[in-house]
């Protein structure tokens, strides 16, 4: 039992760090601060998305294998991360 409660602590302690590697403002400058609005008319509303969509979208960025006409802008967005940080910030978005 012991094992399983020093798991699950560090498991939230890892999560909370890497969510609060993403700085977050960034993206409500553009999505809204409920991520609510399309990103300059252009993108996916992403609190409609998936937390797993929502991870996939943000990792392709950073790969250069997603995304549509702000692909670029986005590269560079999320470039800085690790995708760790990004798969534990689309777990605080979306559904």
């Amino acid at each position: 039992m012991k094992k399983i409660v020093i798991a699950t602590i560090a498991t939230v302690a890892m999560a909370t760090t890497s969510m609060a590697a993403v700085n977050a403002g960034a993206c409500k400058g553009c999505h809204g601060a409920d991520f609510s609005k399309k990103a300059l008319g252009k993108s996916k509303v992403v609190s409609a998305m998936t937390h797993a969509d929502i991870a996939t979208a943000l990792k392709g960025y950073k790969a250069g294998t997603y995304g549509g006409p702000m692909k670029g802008l986005m590269k560079g967005q999320v470039a800085k991360y690790s995708d760790a940080d990004l798969e534990a910030f689309a777990q605080t978005i979306g559904k």
